[in-house]
């Protein structure tokens, strides 16, 4: 009787255990983190890594890169105008009082759509960042394109950029003139399993013929496009007959030369939250978006850090890069309210505790440029370099 009962107990908790495995793999599936997961727990185990602490010297680099659509949800066209205006209008009311280590006002880059371009917006933005508040760059949504519909849109809205707006910038060696580039849908090259939102296996290629600088499109967690490399600054290149090319890559690393037919990926923080449980019980994913009910916060600051991205090599330097939709509904009013002014705040009061790293609001232009100072070695941060186009043939594949 008394083994009945034991092996009635085994197989309970057998079944008890079976159930919780596949609840545990449901809700991964769910969540899409199959794709990233086994390479979170292999980074965590075995990253090059440098603790924070106060004794620790450590340059700390923050970029917000902003899919700054004002006409998403289809509003009326002077209900878009009237978005950007707040953005323009508030933005320096709020954030002129804050500075960095270096007194620089925190930096918006606006990765604007080509397929909402109206020349009323890119003015307005424009002069937002003549006035020395961020920079403008590419996003672009696409369905069903093809590699020539592709080249075409990108020549054409680069151009139209510069020349109409004083957007962008040229290299000063090959004169090409250059941007930075945000997937819409963040289907990168093709991403999506059933094909939609892209179209372009090989966008990567198109991307650099066309004066990309560098991807910026990850993390998309929860997104079925998120790539295998996670938490990582790294050089991607076509792979013939495949999509999903920036799947894998060549990390950047200080002293070596990246290969001329790759593509730089900036990729911002992505962790599993376990201070922040859903149901009592499971992490969330701390993917590095802010929006409406996930303000910039100093302990989503802890996480962006503890997620230890930057150049190998040069682990003191941190490469923060963070994503919105500012434009959206709800979004606007946490981008450019109390909460996001009392994160910089309390960054600040942060930082007047640890004298030994410095931080620094940076645009996207910007944090691609200081990957390539620590690829050649940099160990003090050049912002003078980087405006004055000193290093920028050796950083530049066009």
């Amino acid at each position: 009787m008394m083994t009945s009962f034991i092996i009635a107990g085994i197989s309970i908790c057998v079944i008890l255990l079976a159930g919780l495995a596949g609840g545990i793999y449901l809700v991964i599936r769910a969540r899409n983190m199959q794709y990233w997961l086994p390479s979170y727990f292999r980074l965590k185990n075995n990253k090059e890594s440098v603790a924070f602490s106060p004794d620790q010297p450590r340059h700390i680099f923050i970029a917000v890169c902003d899919h700054f659509e004002p006409e998403w949800g289809n509003p009326t066209k002077s209900e878009a105008l009237a978005r950007v205006d707040r953005w323009c209008q508030e933005y320096p009311a709020r954030f002129s009082k804050f500075s960095d280590s270096r007194g620089q006002v925190p930096q918006h880059t606006f990765f604007f759509p080509q397929d909402q371009y109206a020349p009323e917006y890119l003015d307005r933005l424009a002069a937002l960042c003549k006035q020395g508040y961020g920079d403008v760059d590419v996003h672009l949504h696409h369905d069903h394109d093809t590699a020539e519909g592709l080249r075409q849109k990108m020549n054409e809205f680069r151009q139209t950029l510069f020349d109409r707006h004083g957007l962008l910038r040229r290299d000063p060696v090959t004169g090409e003139i250059v941007y930075g580039f945000i997937h819409g849908n963040w289907a990168l090259c093709n991403s999506r399993p059933d094909g939609r939102w892209c179209g372009v296996d090989n966008e990567i290629e198109i991307l650099m013929e066309t004066g990309c600088y560098a991807d910026l499109t990850m993390p998309s967690a929860p997104s079925n496009t998120q790539t295998q490399v996670i938490n990582s600054l790294y050089y991607a290149k076509h792979r013939p007959g495949e999509r999903k090319s920036h799947n894998q890559g060549t990390l950047a690393r200080v002293g070596q030369t990246p290969e001329q037919d790759s593509l730089l990926m900036i990729q911002g923080p992505l962790r599993l939250d376990w201070g922040n449980l859903k149901w009592g019980c499971l992490p969330r994913i701390e993917n590095s978006d802010l929006h409406a009910g996930r303000p910039a916060t100093l302990k989503r600051f802890q996480h962006w850090l503890a997620a230890d991205v930057h150049v190998s090599g040069r682990p003191d330097w941190s490469f923060i890069k963070l994503h919105t939709h500012g434009a959206k509904p709800g979004n606007i009013d946490t981008l450019l309210g109390e909460e996001t002014e009392d994160f910089h705040t309390a960054l600040r009061q942060e930082a007047a505790q640890h004298p030994e790293w410095k931080y620094y609001y940076v645009t996207a232009w910007e944090m691609a440029s200081l990957i390539h100072q620590a690829e050649q070695g940099q160990t003090i941060p050049d912002f003078e370099a980087i405006h004055t186009g000193q290093h920028l043939e050796s950083e530049i594949q066009v």
